[in-house]
């Protein structure tokens, strides 16, 4: 029997009426020259891209990313749709090397949600799951970070792994640990006394327990994405194909942007939902996927700092090589996305 998500069993009460469209054909990959050719300072866009999309975690300082296979799951729409956007969000996982689970019975960690109610989709969560909405330590951080601004929007769960390969959900509350002390004097009168009990127990109730190095590039904690969860309100998504709401999706999912509202210059499909961008790539880019690309490729314990550096380089390095072999052509390949 496959897997049911958490937040699945959650929204099969809100599931309304989704726009009627036909069945999506397999989208063509990105094949936009202007992507590369159509900026004056590919460098200095780049280097825009990646600093307002890129922030690190909360706990290990780092860039998150998959380092467990992605196994989406979508519900809400009619099952050909359904899965025409979980099939997306794999075959672009597996473009930019993210790890893909191809199991058919895998535990969903990527749950898609199209909902006509998504607050209160995203109510209930923050009752029954709020460790989904992200890392939060207060009610009223928990009250924000469930607030929907959207028309597609995600939720992270991030996870920090140690030296040994130690996994932890970050969050505002740890489970605490507890420390043992040698007591002075354990058996001889003294001070402190004669004691059966050798020991000393302290309970830190806030405490965690990490292996680390010393090192100043790198501490050896790494920061990787637990589960994600990305909600659709269909209503406000009527003038969009279902193709380019999946590519939407699929950067949501294989990435943390910290801003679905500011509008790049280089191409992306994030623009698509950004207020007072004009022509929005209608499908994902070759930037978008030079970005995720060097999301992957980036050293998992380097510091924030080294990580985004090397991001920098292995865009530059991608749409540089593309700009090469491009330069000379000035045809502008439609992408034919679903349809």
């Amino acid at each position: 029997m496959k897997y049911v998500g958490l937040i699945v069993l959650v929204v099969l009460g809100l599931r309304g009426p989704v726009a009627a469209q036909t069945p999506p054909s397999h989208p063509a990959p990105p094949t936009e020259n202007v992507t590369v050719t159509g900026i004056k300072d590919i460098d200095a866009a780049v280097s825009k891209f990646v600093g307002d999309l890129t922030a690190p975690t909360r706990v290990a300082g780092k860039l998150a990313r998959w380092e467990r296979g992605v196994c989406p799951i979508t519900v809400g729409l009619r099952p050909v749709m359904a899965k025409f956007v979980t099939g997306r969000v794999k075959e672009i996982a597996a473009q930019v090397g993210a790890p893909v689970n191809r199991e058919d019975n895998c535990k969903p960690n990527i749950e898609i949600v199209f909902t006509t109610a998504p607050q209160t989709l995203l109510d209930n969560i923050s009752v029954m799951h709020p460790y989904m909405l992200g890392y939060h330590d207060s009610s009223a951080q928990a009250a924000e970070l469930a607030a929907v601004t959207h028309p597609i929007q995600a939720w992270y769960t991030t996870a920090t792994d140690d030296l040994r390969g130690n996994p932890q959900i970050d969050s505002g509350r740890s489970g605490g640990m507890t420390m043992q002390m040698a007591k002075p004097g354990t058996g001889i009168a003294g001070s402190f006394g004669a004691s059966s009990t050798p020991y000393y127990e302290m309970n830190l109730s806030n405490a965690t327990a990490r292996n680390i190095t010393g090192g100043r590039l790198g501490d050896g904690l790494s920061s990787e994405f637990n589960h994600v969860v990305v909600v659709g309100e269909p209503a406000k998504l009527l003038d969009y194909e279902m193709g380019t709401v999946a590519d939407y999706i699929a950067m949501l999912a294989l990435s943390q942007p910290t801003s679905l509202d500011s509008c790049q210059e280089l191409p992306t499909i994030l623009n698509l939902l950004a207020k007072d961008c004009a022509m929005p790539p209608k499908a994902i880019t070759l930037g978008d996927i030079a970005y995720l690309r060097a999301i992957y490729k980036t050293t998992a314990t380097a510091t924030f700092q080294v990580q985004r550096r090397e991001m920098i380089y292995q865009m530059d390095r991608s749409l540089g090589a593309q700009r090469r072999c491009c330069s000379g052509s000035k045809t502008r390949h439609k992408h034919s996305g679903n349809r």
